[in-house]
């Protein structure tokens, strides 16, 4: 409030007026300022904790290739034969696949390897029980062993046997090429030469030939 008597010119009325003036309260100015503080540190850790998970995202990129480089031995031996432990990331990636496949080659060759072995092992077994039919049947019958055989006998029994496998033989195969000839023996020889396939036959031929000499 203006004393009475003061001029509005009066330099005292204009300081009181300015101070009266909400527009520059300096709480108000404090208040614009904390608050663009506020902003900026704001502002700053998201851009800090951008960074952060970027950095956590190349880390973890890298001890990937570094892993990788540790594990397959391709990655190992060049780096032997360069000298030098680092590779770049095409390379590692180009002998992680390349090692991958092989590893598969050699899985599905393992695996029929496994396959033939347990072929091979029916076999035995098949073999394994013929001959022990056949060495209870000399212990059932000690003396039946005795009555000697002549090499006519011998031969027709053998005779016998591959009479036998030249018909399945020669009905199997085609003579139409060399390759498909190749193709049909493989073929015939997987078909009609399994262990109980010639048992079979044999067992035939011995029946017969032993009603033609009893």
């Amino acid at each position: 409030m203006t004393e009475p008597g003061a001029s509005p010119e009066d330099p005292w009325v204009k300081v009181e007026y300015a101070y009266s003036d909400n527009s520059l309260d300096p709480d108000d100015e404090d208040s614009d300022y904390h608050q663009e503080s506020y902003k900026e540190s704001y502002k700053d850790r998201r851009r800090r904790a951008h960074t952060q998970a970027e950095q956590k995202r190349r880390d973890a990129i890298k001890r990937g290739y570094d892993d990788l480089q540790t594990i397959v031995p391709t990655c190992q031996q060049q780096d032997f034969a360069i000298g030098s432990p680092k590779l770049s990331k095409a390379i590692v990636l180009q002998k992680t696949i390349d090692y991958i496949q092989f590893l598969h080659k050699e899985k599905k060759k393992q695996e029929e390897e496994v396959s033939t072995l347990r072929k091979d092992v029916m076999a035995l077994k098949i073999m394994k029980v013929n001959y022990e039919q056949i060495v209870k049947a000399h212990q059932d019958n000690p003396h039946e062993g005795e009555d000697q055989v002549s090499d006519q006998v011998k031969f027709n029994v053998f005779q016998g046997i591959m009479d036998s496998l030249f018909q399945s033989f020669n009905a199997s195969i085609s003579v139409a090429s060399f390759q498909e000839l190749s193709a049909c023996v493989f073929s015939w020889i997987e078909e009609h030469c399994k262990p109980q396939t010639l048992r079979e036959i044999v067992i035939g031929v011995l029946h017969q030939l032993k009603n033609q000499l009893y």
